[in-house]
C-alpha cells in the first residue's frame, strides 16, 4: 500500500473539509484555524494532525514550510464576509476578513501543492474589492499564475447525500488539468435525505434534557444512520437548550413549516429589557419548525436559534445539527455548547469565552459528505 496522499486545511474551523477528504483515503498533515476551541475539536478529531492555533497572518512562509513541508493537497474556507453582497461598506480594505483570501493563496504559493480547493459563500461570486475588482477573478488569475488550472462552481449539498438544503461556492486548482472538476450529483429529488432519515434514531429528549454523553436508545433505521454511527459507542454534544415555559408553549403551536411570526400574539416575543412588552418585530427565519420528511433549511453559524424540531417543543441539539451537517457521531465537539453575543464578551471582556461554540462550529463547517465527493473525484483522476 503506497504512502496516503496528505492534506494540509486553512482556516479549518471543526475540519468538515478534511474530514471529508479523510473519509476519501487522504491523510490529515495539519491544519491552521485561529479560533481555540474550533482548533482544539480539530485536534482531537485528527489527533496526529500539526494544528497551528494563529491567526495566519502571523504564520510567515519559513514556518509555513517547516511545519508543513510539502502537502498534496491544500484545502480551505478563508472567510470573506467583508465582501459579502448582503454586507454595508462591502470591500472596505479597513476590514480585516477582506484580506485572508490572500493570505489563503501566500500559503498555496509557499506550500505549492498538486491540488488547491478552495470553499466560500456563493456570494462570492458577486463579490467585489473597493477598487471594483471581482473576488473570484483575483484568485483564479493568482492561481493560474501560480501554474493551476482553475474552475470553480456553485455545488448543491442536498445532491450528495448531506439531507440539507445547502450550496456552497469552491474554487479548485490543479497542477494537471482535470476531465471534470466536480463530482456528479448522487442524489436527486426522489433520493434526499430527509431531516428525519438523519435524526430519528437519536435519544428522545425535551427543553432541559440531554447530557455531552448518553447512550443510544434506538437502533439505526437506514443506511445514513448506521454511517453516522460507525465507530461510535455513545452520542456526544446531545443536550437541549434550556427553554423557558413561554418559549416551550410558543413552539407547541407552531406546525411544520411554522416560525415566530406565525404563532398567536400573545405568544410572541418580548421586546428586550421591555419588562413583559411584547416586541413589534418578528423575524421570520427565527424558530421555524422544520419539515421531517424533507431535507432541513441551510444551517447558519447560530443554528441554535433558527429551527425548531419537526416534533420536539424545542430547538436543535448540537448533535442534531451535526447529523444534518453529516459529521459522524464518533466526531466530538468541543468548547461550550452556545456562549452570550460575541459582542458583548468583548465589552465585558470575557475573553476566555469569546470563542467559537459548538452550535458554530457545526454551522460553519463543509458539510464532510460533500468534501467527500468533492476529494474522491479528484483522487480518481489524479492519484489513480
Amino acid at each position: 500500500m503506497g504512502k496516503l496522499l496528505s492534506v494540509v486545511d486553512l482556516f479549518s474551523g471543526a475540519g468538515g473539509l478534511s474530514l471529508g477528504f479523510e473519509m476519501a483515503g487522504f491523510s490529515i498533515l495539519g491544519a491552521i484555524e485561529q479560533d481555540k476551541w474550533a482548533a482544539e475539536t480539530f485536534q482531537r478529531n485528527h489527533p496526529t494532525a500539526k494544528v497551528i492555533s494563529s491567526d495566519i497572518r502571523n504564520v510567515t512562509n519559513d514556518a509555513l514550510k517547516q511545519t508543513f513541508g510539502a502537502p498534496d493537497v491544500v484545502v480551505g474556507g478563508p472567510p470573506c464576509q467583508g465582501y459579502s453582497v448582503c454586507t454595508k461598506n462591502a470591500g472596505d480594505p479597513k476590514d480585516p476578513k477582506n484580506t485572508l483570501f490572500r493570505e489563503f493563496l501566500r500559503a498555496v504559493k509557499v506550500l505549492s501543492p498538486k491540488i488547491v480547493v478552495m470553499e466560500n459563500v456563493p456570494n462570492l461570486i458577486k463579490a467585489k474589492t473597493s477598487k471594483n475588482e471581482e473576488v473570484v477573478k483575483i484568485i483564479t488569475h493568482e492561481l493560474i499564475a501560480a501554474d493551476y488550472y482553475v474552475n470553480f462552481d456553485i455545488l448543491k449539498a442536498v445532491e450528495f447525500g448531506v439531507p440539507q438544503i445547502r450550496e456552497r461556492l469552491f474554487i479548485i486548482g490543479s497542477k494537471v488539468r482535470l476531465n471534470e472538476y466536480f463530482p456528479k450529483p448522487s442524489h436527486s429529488e426522489n433520493t434526499y435525505v430527509t431531516l428525519w432519515d438523519a435524526i430519528s434514531d437519536l435519544p428522545d429528549i425535551d427543553s432541559r434534557e440531554g447530557k455531552e454523553e448518553m447512550n443510544y436508545t434506538k437502533q439505526p433505521a437506514n443506511e445514513f444512520q448506521q454511517r453516522m454511527r460507525e465507530e461510535s459507542r455513545i452520542v456526544h454534544n446531545h443536550v437541549s437548550m434550556k427553554h423557558s415555559k413561554r418559549t416551550v408553549e410558543r413552539f407547541k403551536v407552531m406546525k411544520w413549516g411554522d416560525s415566530v411570526s406565525d404563532v398567536p400574539a400573545h405568544l410572541k416575543p418580548y421586546k428586550r429589557g421591555s419588562n413583559g412588552l411584547l416586541s413589534e418585530k418578528t423575524y421570520d427565519q427565527n424558530n421555524r419548525r422544520m419539515h421531517p420528511n424533507k431535507p432541513c433549511h441551510t444551517l447558519p453559524a447560530s443554528f441554535y436559534a433558527n429551527f425548531v424540531h419537526p416534533y420536539k417543543h424545542r430547538n436543535f441539539t448540537a448533535r442534531e445539527g451535526a447529523r444534518i451537517q453529516t459529521f459522524p457521531d464518533r466526531y466530538i465537539f468541543y468548547g461550550k455548547p452556545t456562549v452570550v453575543s460575541h459582542k458583548l464578551l468583548e465589552r465585558e471582556e470575557r475573553h476566555d469565552e469569546n470563542y467559537l461554540c459548538q452550535y458554530n462550529q457545526i454551522g460553519n463547517a463543509v458539510p464532510p459528505l460533500l468534501a467527500k465527493a468533492i476529494a474522491l473525484n479528484i483522487k480518481e483522476q489524479i492519484f489513480g
